[in-house]
């Protein structure tokens, strides 16, 4: 009897993803076949321009693959539209950046409520959700700080409970530790490995070999091909 948790949150079959110029083609993503369920710590590994960034662009609808299917959750992502796609990332999959891309301006707080803002929730209870949010994190406390008076890792702990805000099953982050020291790199790999323990989907695109420590499953991305690793 098949349940809900056999059911992969993320499936793609077949995807292909080129960049063409008069000069060369450049294959970010060739026959790409993966699959990922609730719960698992996905670690991406590879080398600089071998396609990682490429792979969680389309998953997240950032892009389009030129040809294959790509399902995330209920939305095939490769036909539906901007719309539809923008909405995938708004209550489905939180996206979490190099560059942790907070308004400075912005408290930990007010960054992490803009998203539940976005989706129509009033100001007070999209502030409470944010809290929540930061607190799941470790950060009840800078919660009213501005992302400049933060540490790196608490920068990116904010980025987290951001891509995390109103419920979101997947999250996606592109070396996410590239500007971290080795300390908070464990912390931020040991936050990803608890929320999975969770019930959330992470896919972590890292050239860090401690990623590979605290993931469920490993794959290699070498000149745009996907390979299973462990």
């Amino acid at each position: 009897m098949t349940t809900a948790a056999d059911v992969p949150l993320i499936r793609m079959s077949g995807v292909c993803r080129a960049y063409r110029s008069a000069a060369e083609t450049v294959w970010a993503a060739r026959d790409v076949e993966f699959t990922a369920r609730a719960g698992e710590f996905v670690c991406v590994h590879g080398a600089s321009g071998s396609g990682k960034s490429t792979l969680l662009n389309l998953l997240a609808g950032l892009d389009l693959p030129d040809s294959g299917e790509i399902r995330v959750g209920d939305v095939d992502v490769g036909t539906a539209d901007e719309a539809r796609r923008a909405a995938l990332r708004l209550r489905t999959v939180g996206v979490v950046f190099q560059e942790h891309n907070l308004i400075e301006e912005f408290t930990a707080a007010e960054n992490v409520a803009l998203p539940l803002e976005a989706r129509g929730l009033p100001v007070g209870e999209a502030h409470e959700e944010a809290l929540a949010q930061l607190a799941r994190v470790g950060l009840s406390g800078p919660a009213d700080r501005l992302p400049w008076q933060l540490s790196g890792g608490q920068r990116q702990r904010v980025g987290v409970a951001r891509a995390l805000t109103g419920r979101r099953e997947i999250l996606l982050a592109d070396e996410p530790t590239g500007a971290l020291d080795s300390a908070a790199t464990r912390d931020l790999f040991g936050l990803f490995r608890e929320l999975c323990d969770e019930g959330v989907l992470a896919v972590v695109c890292s050239h860090d070999p401690r990623c590979r420590e605290y993931a469920d499953t490993v794959h290699e991305v070498v000149d745009g091909r996907l390979e299973f690793r462990s």
